[in-house]
């Protein structure tokens, strides 16, 4: 018998002491995660993945389950030395499985992943625009608007921001956006004439970027006053992912030295369409999260 040269590998479910070698394997691809956002993932769904004889991780793919109807996937990345054999279709596979059949699953792909999730069922209804930037310009007059006040996030907010999410999002994520709002460098609130919160924003500090999302509002000029707050003080790389139908918006992002550098897909299986929006989402939170 001629002996098998292919590698003994084995799918797990990964946990917080996995978090070194994930951030090794995502580095492996030029992605940032780091160890506040992994924390996250895993506090917010799971991580699968596989693991050689040595123990070194060469997949992985998370899943987020929100509240009803909807899960997230991403984070879906190979080492380069062990692509060709199947392992991101597995490690999808595996996430698909680990939620119920009547769940609609989105994510959104890069490039090279659009194949495989077209063959897995996944097919695209809409995209979002990657936009980086590595100076914020600063306006000496800060934009103003009369109708509205923004303040610190308290967590009497919460309920409140929850329900907004929800209708800008298409579903509700109690779970996670608590891990969020934690993680957060910032949160904001958007509060009308009367004193109700219309709106809110994130601001979360990776390793290279400061990632500006969930951005919710009532219109673009609400988000745009959020943006001006949670970055004006920052002194380093942004990242907002915008979906599309926000043009106004991204006239204004790029007037404040943003780039559009990328127009990935979101691509939904177990159903049709994306769960109804409210048109209120700006900024998603990361595309791992949707």
């Amino acid at each position: 018998m001629v002996p098998s040269n292919k590698p003994v590998l084995e799918l797990f479910q990964f946990d917080k002491c996995d978090i070194p070698n994930l951030i090794e394997l995502s580095a492996s691809v030029g992605w940032d995660y780091d160890e506040k956002e992994i924390g996250t993932v895993l506090s917010s769904g799971k991580i699968f993945g596989h693991k050689n004889a040595e123990g070194e991780i060469v997949s992985s793919s998370a899943i987020i389950p929100y509240d009803t109807s909807l899960a997230s996937i991403g984070m879906v990345i190979v080492n380069k030395n062990f692509r060709g054999m199947g392992l991101g279709k597995k490690v999808t596979k595996e996430c698909i499985e680990s939620v119920s059949k009547e769940t609609s699953i989105m994510l959104i792909a890069t490039e090279e992943g659009t194949p495989l999730y077209e063959k897995m069922g996944f097919h695209t209804v809409g995209f979002v625009h990657k936009y980086l930037c590595d100076n914020y310009q600063v306006d000496t007059a800060p934009l103003i608007d009369s109708h509205i006040s923004i303040e610190e996030f308290s967590e009497i907010d919460f309920e409140q921001l929850l329900k907004l999410d929800e209708g800008a999002f298409g579903d509700k994520r109690t779970h996670f956006l608590r891990n969020r709002i934690k993680q957060s460098e910032k949160c904001l609130v958007v509060k009308d004439e009367i004193g109700t919160i219309v709106g809110y924003g994130l601001s979360i500090l990776g390793p290279i970027n400061l990632i500006l999302g969930p951005i919710v509002a009532p219109d673009f000029q609400s988000a745009s006053v959020l943006i001006d707050k949670l970055s004006s003080e920052h002194q380093g790389k942004l990242r907002i992912d915008v979906p599309s139908g926000n043009d106004e918006f991204m006239m204004f992002l790029e007037k404040k030295g943003f780039v559009n550098v990328s127009q990935p897909p979101i691509m939904v299986t177990n159903s049709l369409n994306m769960p109804s929006r409210n048109n209120t989402l700006f900024g998603i939170a990361a595309q791992i999260f949707g």
